[in-house]
């Protein structure tokens, strides 16, 4: 009985917890197709004053298509980068052995502690006039292409892969590269998968670092133009909260709808059961 009560006590407080988690997505999303969004209660749960006119308000004033075009091309420009480099770079500090893997390591530790607003003047002088790739898509993508973070998360799951497997591989005659793809990478999609959702949040929500790189709308990605509209223009329209929400949620819809695909992969993997006996 005591502990059908326990278990009844942790239902209760991680549903009251996960509701208070989601209520702010809730009004967000309710608001944004409402009329006139307030925090009075005919408001949080409405029965009339639907429209969808707060959106077609920002496609009015800015590119909605174009400017979720860009930032798919951005974005995924960053995860492709992001996963190469990382599963390459991290199963060499993982399990290759090299002079000065160890610094390496550090030095990549170190990297993670510096905050990117440091490096950002530093970066745009070298990307807009040491490469000349100012107002492309490239410029806003190199900086961002190795996430040391990724490298971080990716080494940490190949360590922790039996060794005798790989050992076994070699004997068999698999060069490296075959072990990575064949053997690594299957065992540690968990690890894959969370630094997709991840690296898919930054790029996705960056707005600072593509402006500065481009001042051309057709080519900035949803996150600056929705960060204009909201600071320029939202204010000036006849329903300013609704357009803000509304705004809040064209960004956060793809975030949300990428985490509820691949979420059910978040999974431990029973690595030893590779290895007999």
């Amino acid at each position: 009985m005591r502990r059908t009560r326990l278990t009844w006590l942790r239902y209760v407080v991680l549903t009251v917890a996960a509701l208070v988690f989601a209520f702010p997505f809730y009004f967000m999303l309710i608001g944004a197709f409402q009329e006139n969004p307030t925090n009075t209660p005919d408001s949080i749960f409405p029965t009339s004053g639907w429209t969808t006119g707060n959106f077609a308000a920002i496609d009015s004033r800015i590119d909605l298509v174009g400017s979720l075009l860009n930032s798919l091309v951005f974005t995924a420009g960053v995860l492709l980068g992001t996963v190469v480099f990382g599963l390459l770079a991290g199963y060499a500090i993982a399990r290759l052995n090299f002079r000065g893997r160890g610094v390496t390591w550090v030095l990549m530790l170190l990297v993670q502690m510096v905050p990117f607003q440091l490096l950002m003047i530093p970066l745009y002088v070298q990307i807009t006039r040491g490469y000349g790739l100012g107002d492309t898509y490239l410029g806003m993508i190199l900086p961002f292409a190795i996430n040391t973070t990724a490298v971080f998360i990716f080494s940490q799951f190949f360590r922790a892969l039996p060794k005798e497997m790989f050992e076994a591989a070699r004997i068999d005659g698999a060069g490296e590269l075959r072990l990575l793809v064949s053997i690594a990478v299957p065992l540690v999609r968990p690890a894959l998968v969370t630094v997709l959702l991840v690296t898919f949040i930054g790029p996705w929500n960056e707005f600072l670092w593509p402006f500065l790189i481009t001042k051309d709308a057709t080519m900035q990605p949803l996150a600056v133009s929705l960060a204009n509209y909201i600071s320029n223009v939202a204010q000036s329209t006849a329903n300013p909260n609704g357009a803000i929400l509304a705004g809040a949620t064209a960004l956060a819809f793809p975030v949300v709808v990428l985490f509820c695909l691949f979420q059910r992969y978040f999974t431990a993997s029973d690595l030893g059961a590779a290895v007999k006996g």
